[in-house]
């Protein structure tokens, strides 16, 4: 009760984009899947610890319903503070140094996903990722956390294999791996716009299959 009372306390000092953002109401969890907004995203980072570690560029793709609508998609990279260097984690992410000092600010680019996700619920593979990063990143400029409804494709996944008696390792709940079993095309991995849209399109098979579940709120 503590935490949601400070949590609430946060909100009501929200500032910018965050504050224009909690304006405008998210889904209901009764939202019929026909017509649930939601907004796939992937963020691509340092490491895996939001009060360590940096964005390095994000990708998002707007879910209407049951359609992805392309002309909504967003990406962009971010730039990291001064003497920033992105190390052994452009083995990953596969961004040089030179195309993080072109980058945008963090500012710019949470406002902008921001903007993309009023009014939708946040759809990720794996989504503690995505809302942990996303939140810190928004408690730093914003002054307050994010408190959005989440989708997680991962989630779904692992809960229908534990329903059907096959208890899954790590590497079988993987995006490409899940995708697979799903008969959908194969794509690079740890580009920020292109997982954004592989999360989405595995959104839409789970939900042709009847494994998509409720909204779930998610707060800080």
């Amino acid at each position: 009760m503590f935490g949601a009372q400070k949590s609430k306390r946060k909100i009501r000092r929200v500032t910018g984009a965050l504050q224009e953002f909690y304006q405008q109401p998210c889904p209901e969890a009764s939202t019929s899947l026909k017509s649930l907004p939601l907004l796939a995203v992937d963020v691509e980072t340092t490491g895996l610890k939001p009060k360590e570690h940096q964005i390095v560029s994000i990708g998002w793709v707007p879910v209407n319903g049951l359609e992805i609508d392309l002309r909504g998609a967003g990406y962009c990279v971010i730039r990291g503070s001064e003497g920033f260097s992105v190390g052994s984690s452009a083995v990953i992410h596969q961004l040089t140094d030179d195309e993080i000092a072109a980058g945008i600010s963090l500012e710019e680019a949470i406002s902008t996903l921001l903007a993309a996700l009023q009014g939708r619920a946040l759809l990720a593979h794996f989504a503690a990722i995505e809302k942990d990063f996303i939140s810190a990143a928004c408690e730093q400029i914003f002054g307050a956390p994010l408190q959005v409804p989440i989708v997680d494709t991962f989630a779904m996944e692992r809960k229908h294999m534990e329903n059907m008696s096959t208890y899954p390792r790590g590497e079988d709940l993987r995006l490409a791996r899940v995708r697979s079993r799903y008969g959908l095309p194969n794509y690079s991995n740890h580009h920020a716009l292109t997982d954004a849209l592989a999360c989405a399109e595995l959104y839409l098979a789970q939900t042709r299959q009847g494994r998509a579940q409720v909204l779930r709120d998610i707060s800080s």
